[in-house]
């Protein structure tokens, strides 16, 4: 099974509160992955906001994304997109 790892931080002022951990899920669930986050010792499953949001990445903190499955380069690229596009709460 295909692993794709990328390395993003995280760029809006509140972190991944509920809004951009929603939008981690959306994402991740249109593809053929599994999707997970990892955080300062903490790894959380993309499948559900709950886990993501108990991450607790802040402004500035450095975030692994580790996808698996036929469509991991895809979803590992479409989460990381949310993450520089400051989850577009950039102003």
């Amino acid at each position: 099974m295909d692993e794709v790892v990328r390395e993003v931080v995280v760029v809006n002022d509140q972190g991944l509160h509920a809004r951009p951990s929603n939008a981690v899920v959306a994402t991740a669930a249109g593809f053929d992955a599994q999707v997970f986050l990892e955080h300062d010792g903490r790894r959380a499953d993309a499948a559900s906001i709950l886990s993501v949001m108990t991450l607790g990445a802040t402004k500035g903190a450095k975030v692994r994304i580790v996808a698996r499955g036929p469509e991991a380069a895809a979803a590992a690229a479409a989460v990381a997109a949310l993450f520089a596009d400051g989850f577009a709460e950039l102003g």
